[in-house]
Formats: C-alpha cells, sequence, structure tokens
C-alpha cells in the first residue's frame, strides 16, 4: 500500500478552489465516507469504540489523512429525527417507519432539538487536525430523506394532495431543525465545509415532482445553504438519484457550491462535468458498480483520464459516486486514489 499512497500534507484550501470552480494547487480527492475496515488499513490499527465519539473523529482523521484527503467528514453530533434511524445498514423499505400520518400522530410526536445535544467534539478535535485540514459536517439525513422516514414515502405521495397544509408542517418542522444543525455546526473553526446530504430521486425522476420540490423541499436547503455561507462556508449537495432537472434550481437559485453522488445509469461524470463545469464544483463519480465490476487497471484509467479532463479548468475532485462501502474490494479503491499522483 505504500507504494500506492504517498504522504500529501492536507491543504483544505485545494478543495476550496474546488468549490469555487477554480484549479486547485494538485489534483484533490472527496468522499462522503468511506468504512471501517478500509479505515483500519489506512491506519493500521483498530477501530476504537464509538461511543466514544473523540477517539472515533481522531481514527478517521487518521485514515482521511493517509489517503490525502485535506478534510474529513463526521456529524455535527448525534442529533437525529427517529433514534435510531443511522444504525440500519440493510436495504429498507422507503415506508418502512412512517410515525406521522395525521394530524394526530403530528400533535403526538416529540420532535427532538438540535441544540439539545452535543457539538463539543468539533471543539476538542482542533488541536489534534493536522496542520491544513479541516472538517466537513454532514447531517442526519436531509429534508426530503427525513421527511420520508416520518410520513412513509406512499403516505406523503397522498398528502401532497389531501393534506397538504399539514404535509408542510412537516416539511418545516425538519427543515428549520436542520438549519439549526447546521448553524451550530458552522460556527467551530475546526469546520470548513458543509455537506447537506440529501437523496432526492429514483434513476428516472425525483421523488416528488418538479413543482413540490420548489414548494417544499427547495426552501429549507436554500435556508441551509445561506446559513452556511453566512459563515463563509462553502456547502456541498450530497444527493442520490436523478438531478437532471434540478440543476438549474440548486446551481442559480439553492447557490450550492458542490454536487456529489454521480450514477452511470443516469449521467456519466464525464458528461455531468462537460454540462457544469465552471458553475458547480463536480465531485466524486467513479460510479459504485463500475469500480466493484472493473479491474483494477480500468479504474485507474478511468480515474486518470478524468483527473487530466479537468486538469486544466479546475472544478473537480475524484472519488466515487457515492461512497465505499465495505463491498468495494480494497484495491479497486486504492487504484482509484492513486490516480491522482500520476499527474502530481
Amino acid at each position: 500500500m505504500n507504494n500506492i499512497l504517498r504522504k500529501r500534507k492536507p491543504d483544505f484550501t485545494n478543495l476550496q478552489k474546488v468549490l469555487e470552480c477554480k484549479k486547485p494547487d494538485r489534483p484533490t480527492l472527496f468522499e462522503l465516507f468511506m468504512n471501517d475496515s478500509l479505515y483500519e488499513v489506512l491506519t493500521g490499527r483498530k477501530r476504537p469504540d464509538r461511543e466514544d465519539e473523540l477517539e472515533h473523529l481522531k481514527f478517521v482523521v487518521d485514515a482521511f489523512e493517509a489517503a490525502g484527503y485535506d478534510y474529513t467528514t463526521t456529524h455535527g453530533s448525534k442529533f437525529m429525527f427517529i433514534e435510531g434511524q443511522e444504525k440500519h445498514k440493510e436495504t429498507i423499505s422507503l415506508n418502512a417507519r412512517e410515525v406521522i400520518f395525521d394530524e394526530k400522530s403530528f400533535d403526538e410526536f416529540k420532535w427532538e432539538d438540535p441544540e439539545n445535544h452535543d457539538y463539543s467534539k468539533l471543539e476538542k478535535i482542533r488541536d489534534y487536525l493536522p496542520h491544513g485540514m479541516k472538517l466537513a459536517v454532514m447531517g442526519p439525513g436531509g429534508v426530503l430523506e427525513n421527511v420520508i422516514s416520518l410520513t412513509g414515502y406512499d403516505n406523503l405521495c397522498y398528502m401532497l394532495y389531501d393534506d397538504p397544509e399539514l404535509l408542510k408542517q412537516v416539511f418545516d418542522n425538519v427543515g428549520k431543525r436542520l438549519v439549526k444543525y447546521y448553524e451550530i455546526a458552522a460556527q467551530y473553526d475546526s469546520v470548513g465545509l458543509i455537506i447537506s446530504n440529501d437523496d432526492w430521486g429514483f434513476n428516472t425522476q425525483t421523488f416528488l415532482p418538479p413543482w413540490a420540490m420548489r414548494e417544499y423541499v427547495y426552501p429549507w436547503h436554500k435556508k441551509i445553504v445561506d446559513t452556511a455561507h453566512r459563515y463563509n462556508k462553502p456547502v456541498i449537495l450530497h444527493s442520490c438519484g436523478y438531478y437532471l432537472e434540478t440543476m438549474e434550481d440548486l446551481i442559480c437559485h439553492l447557490k450550492y457550491d458542490g454536487k456529489h453522488s454521480f450514477e452511470d445509469n443516469i449521467l456519466k461524470v464525464e458528461d455531468s462535468y462537460d454540462r457544469w463545469k465552471g458553475r458547480i464544483g463536480i465531485l466524486g463519480g467513479m460510479d459504485v458498480n463500475f469500480v466493484i465490476e472493473s479491474s483494477v487497471d480500468e479504474v485507474k484509467r478511468r480515474s486518470h483520464k478524468m483527473i487530466e479532463k479537468s486538469l486544466e479548468s479546475g472544478g473537480y475532485a475524484l472519488g466515487t459516486g457515492n461512497s465505499v462501502p465495505e463491498y468495494i474490494p480494497i484495491e479497486k479503491y486504492l487504484a482509484m486514489i492513486s490516480a491522482i499522483h500520476d499527474v502530481y
């Protein structure tokens, strides 16, 4: 592995330049998150107890540094809308956990307050961060994701027409709490970047029609972006699924600095880069299925070509289309990130 990874000092300004659609000083990596098995390989030590948030964050910081990233992703706190929702690993139905389906269930639902949670690790980690590295804080799911978790997808679609006022109340209660969560996190000096992670669609369409996205979802994303920008922190939207008709809103109205999550069966990242480069940072895009099914040489070749493609125009950081789950062979991941060294 040491022959593949060369020690690079973190420099968050490289990712900042990508998000400003500029050319970074060197090829830059981006990943939403990886996995504990890979973190153990990268650090050469076992994962600490997750209950010790600070020690676990140090472990992840060391892994991101070892792989050549200029930042480390983390959650700001343990705030979430439904207890235990982050513990699911297997695929589950979009109707699996609905708890709000009428006025009575809405009135009885106990909303968590993000201000009642502990964000102190964002301060405690500051002296441990390698010089030049910053944190990228992601949320406990996003606006639309959490509404779907609370109402169930089928019920959400019915509410859209049968009880739009109730649906608006659900969106407002989710949205304002996410804005507060990000506002708290953005105030820490260790935090350089906000990631708004909110899946918006299937393979061929968004979960909601465009008019509903604009009425219910976008207003709260605009507030999240505005909040981060008020603290001079760039914001990335990580959103899986169909996005082609959302990009103009994302760029022109919502003012996101970067877009992450690209799938070959929707639009290859190479084509997305050609279409939107110079207007928004394009992040990742080495399709997870491609990385799994292709040879090590094929993964490295495509990664290398994408780095070369964006070398002069900038505004791109290399990574997978989504994240690095445990079922991606480590040698494929290493082949992908090693491509940045061939041109630097």
